[in-house]
């Protein structure tokens, strides 16, 4: 969907990249890059877990490094995408994917 409907490039799509936070060794599921930025940080679920607010909480605490001003969560069922305010601390939900 990100390379075919929104024409991002694989090169520009980093899958499982490390990331270290508080001294802790975390994996990020997927980043997109835009203009060799952080755009998009999507973190992945299976089937049946459970979109709750400790996953919010969960891709929260990675953007706070990455800081890339979309979001997406889904587990193959339900999907969020939200845009982040980080100045304001606020984000809001959006239909599609930027």
């Amino acid at each position: 969907l990100l390379k075919k409907v929104k024409n991002y490039k694989n090169s520009n799509i980093w899958i499982e990249f490390p990331l270290q936070i508080n001294k802790l060794n975390k994996r990020i599921d997927i980043l997109v890059l835009l203009n060799e930025k952080p755009h998009i940080l999507i973190e992945c679920k299976a089937p049946k877990i459970s979109i709750t607010q400790k996953v919010f909480d969960q891709i929260s605490i990675y953007n706070s490094v990455v800081q890339a001003p979309f979001l997406m969560i889904s587990n193959g069922i339900k999907i969020f995408i939200f845009q982040v305010d980080s100045y304001k601390k606020k984000f809001s939900f959006l239909k599609k994917i930027p």
